[in-house]
């Protein structure tokens, strides 16, 4: 367990208040690929997850997961935080979530799992290398399954690979904490992903809702049959 990343995503979580109740609809559960409530694309491009074993990477507070459940999923969610999980078992009691980094868990050798679909929003597909965690999912998937991602676009133009991430801690007069970050542009996304093994890749910025500067990077593709 890298320790030093639990702690910072410990701030982070500790910072948000969660997902609201109800979104613009009604629903008490959505899923949401962007950081802007109520916008961008939804869980379709999962594909058909009535049934199917769905793995969140970097669940947060369990918004998403629930979603999937609710439709009929069979998901797990992981999350390196241990304020994040507690969140989501607090409000969502009935969820499978799983304290532990990201390519720990997928690289455990003490189960069989294959997943339909692996997914990361805002999560460790953005927090981990992408040289250790790309095989990982590969190999996790069932052939023809989907794995899919969405972060911020690079912040800086030209300023990609690993970046510093910081959490300021509330307390007066704390450090900082930093975790990496992995910024790329969708050409160069989808070209890892390739090399990984994945077809029918694409990569794209999806634009922000009107008054809003910043888009959301998606990259999806497929294990090969």
């Amino acid at each position: 367990m890298r320790e030093q990343d639990a702690s910072a995503w410990d701030v982070w979580g500790e910072s948000k208040a969660g997902r609201k109740e109800r979104n613009a609809a009604g629903a008490s559960t959505w899923f949401n690929w962007t950081q802007w409530p109520d916008h961008g694309p939804d869980e379709k491009i999962l594909g058909n997850i009535v049934g199917a074993r769905v793995l969140d990477l970097g669940c947060g507070s369990g918004g998403n997961l629930a979603h999937l459940v609710a439709l009929g999923a069979d998901a797990i969610g992981v999350d390196i935080s241990p304020v994040q999980i507690a969140k989501t078992r607090e409000r969502w009691p009935h969820l499978d979530v799983r304290q532990e980094a990201a390519e720990e868990f997928l690289a455990a050798d003490d189960y069989d799992y294959h997943y339909t679909a692996i997914y990361s929003v805002f999560g460790a597909a953005w927090f981990t290398d992408p040289a250790d965690l790309l095989p990982l999912v590969h190999e996790r998937l069932t052939p023809g399954g989907v794995y899919a991602f969405s972060h911020n676009p690079p912040a800086l133009v030209g300023c990609y690979g690993p970046q510093a991430s910081q959490m300021q801690p509330p307390e007066k007069g704390a450090e900082p904490l930093y975790v990496k970050r992995w910024d790329y542009e969708p050409a160069p996304w989808a070209e890892m992903l390739g090399q990984a093994g994945f077809a029918d890749v694409t990569a794209e910025v999806i634009a922000p809702p009107a008054g809003k500067r910043t888009g959301t990077l998606l990259v999806q593709g497929v294990r090969a049959e």
